[in-house]
């Protein structure tokens, strides 16, 4: 059998039996990353069709529900572009290989500032519990016994050692559990010895710009896009510039490059902060190729990717090409809750050597009973479990949200970044400004974002609000937007 582009499709595709059995992954899963690393090996070139789903159920004597997952998961992440004709492979632009000394790596630069690190203070706290904050988990639902439970055998067995110092990037038993859940969960290429343990996702963003940029080094930041990175970026004395995103994440041209390239790439891939789109392979690639070429680094922000509503987990940029300069970011604050303030940060392979004295000299190890507990609490299989419960219960109120806007809001709006996360924006006219909305809505208990806030330059287009559901119930949804439309309506100028 061959596609319409005269590709032939690999017999394994075809004719291999999946794995079946206790320990073996999903049926989809595997399909998926057959077809995936068929397309990135170039063995089904660009424009070649894939089998017809009922066609491909038949030969591998599986559920047809179960090709047009996999199909759907390779289009959602922009492997495949599906049209009325069936389903191609996309275009894709590939790093080029890493071989010999032509085009090894180029040399890690090692910021200068290593020598003069400042302590960042953190803003005040503000009330995490007012209603569509973003950001905020489900705090009632998490498992406070199981955790108690873990804590105390951490205490039990570690015994007063565990009082002192620790190692420098972490607990060794939480960064192989981590290592070992990453690739697993994320499809991130790592070996402990590349996991360092932070605190939160806000330092391992500080220790990025603190150990590969010199102040006045250039640095793209998705806009709109994450506060905390920008406020990494402002303490290195770093020239942020402003990179719009659309429907496939963060936009790059050539004159980008050319003009003002950068040292440093911030970008959310998986689920762009706060607009919710996913950065599509044919880009992630590009963007790894041109960083290459450039010598720039890439943080991958993986914030919130573990929930997700429709389908699969999109995999993580970091494991999609070997060597790539891409510093994986992480934490907990999510997937667990956010006082725990445990991060990790995933160096490439190419900067572990580097790192190793400077990480020693910044990092002094702690929380190390929280570290030991986690740790079991990955390897029991308990955050397995929570993070499904979780997944249904914001896949539910996720839902109702929509809902209850798509009733409530009369006035128009645009919904964006449902399919992940735990949060929603809402992109509204320029006649009703956000942040007098945002003003209104706190005098009411309410907590959304305005979404211009999150840009370096705000467009016309950056007018709306980012409305959490993570940690306000469903039932609450209807009488909230209620109010929030009469406020809505209240302010348009």
């Amino acid at each position: 059998m061959t596609t319409a582009a005269s590709s032939p499709v690999p017999q394994t595709l075809l004719e291999a039996p999946l794995a079946k059995g206790p320990g073996a992954a999903p049926m989809q899963r595997q399909l998926h990353h057959r077809f995936k690393e068929a397309i990135l090996g170039g063995h089904l070139a660009p424009g070649s069709r894939l089998p017809g789903s009922r066609a491909l159920a038949e030969s591998l004597a599986i559920s047809r529900n179960t090709v047009t997952a996999a199909y759907d998961l390779l289009a959602a992440e922009g492997y495949v572009q599906p049209d009325r004709q069936g389903t191609r492979v996309a275009t894709l632009s590939r790093p080029a290989p890493l071989q010999g000394k032509r085009n090894a790596p180029l040399a890690p630069v090692i910021a200068q500032r290593l020598t003069r690190i400042q302590v960042q203070v953190a803003a005040p706290p503000s009330d995490w519990s007012a209603a569509l904050r973003p950001g905020v988990p489900a705090l009632s639902h998490f498992p406070l016994a199981a955790w108690q439970r873990a804590i105390d055998r951490a205490i039990r067995n570690a015994g007063p050692s565990a009082l002192g110092y620790g190692d420098p990037p972490g607990e060794p038993a939480l960064r192989a559990s981590i290592a070992r859940h990453l690739g697993l969960a994320r499809s991130v290429r790592c070996e402990p010895a590349q996991v360092v343990i932070t605190e939160g996702a806000q330092e391992a963003l500080s220790l990025c710009v603190r150990l590969l940029t010199n102040a006045g080094d250039t640095a793209w930041i998705e806009d709109p896009g994450y506060r905390g990175a920008k406020a990494a970026m402002r303490a290195g004395d770093l020239r942020m510039v402003p990179m719009r995103v659309d429907a496939d994440g963060l936009i790059a041209s050539e004159s980008d490059w050319n003009s003002q390239p950068p040292r440093l790439i911030y970008t959310t891939p998986s689920h762009q902060y706060p607009a919710g789109a996913v950065l599509t392979v044919a880009r992630r690639l590009e963007l790894i190729a041109k960083a290459q070429q450039h010598g720039a680094w890439i943080i991958e922000d993986d914030y919130d990717s573990e929930f997700r509503h429709a389908g699969e987990p999109i995999g993580a940029m970091q494991g999609l090409v070997a060597q790539a300069p891409v510093l994986y970011v992480g934490t907990f604050s999510k997937t667990m809750f956010p006082s725990l303030r445990l991060g990790f940060l995933v160096l490439p392979e190419t900067l572990v050597a580097q790192m190793h004295t400077p990480l020693d000299d910044m990092l002094r190890g702690g929380h190390r009973y929280e570290q030991l507990a986690l740790a079991e609490f990955i390897e029991s299989g308990q955050f397995s479990r929570h993070l499904g419960r979780m997944r249904r219960l914001y896949r539910d109120r996720q839902h109702a949200l929509r809902d209850a806007l798509t009733r409530h809001m009369p006035m128009t709006h645009v919904i964006e970044g449902g399919y992940c996360g735990l949060h929603l924006t809402v992109r509204l006219p320029a006649c009703y400004p956000d942040r007098e909305i945002a003003d209104a809505a706190r005098q009411h208990g309410m907590a959304p974002t305005p979404l211009s806030s999150f840009a370096l330059h705000p467009m016309p287009e950056d007018n709306g609000l980012v409305l959490g559901y993570g940690n306000t119930s469903a039932e609450l949804f209807e009488p909230l937007v209620r109010l929030l439309a009469r406020l809505v309506r209240g302010v348009k100028v």
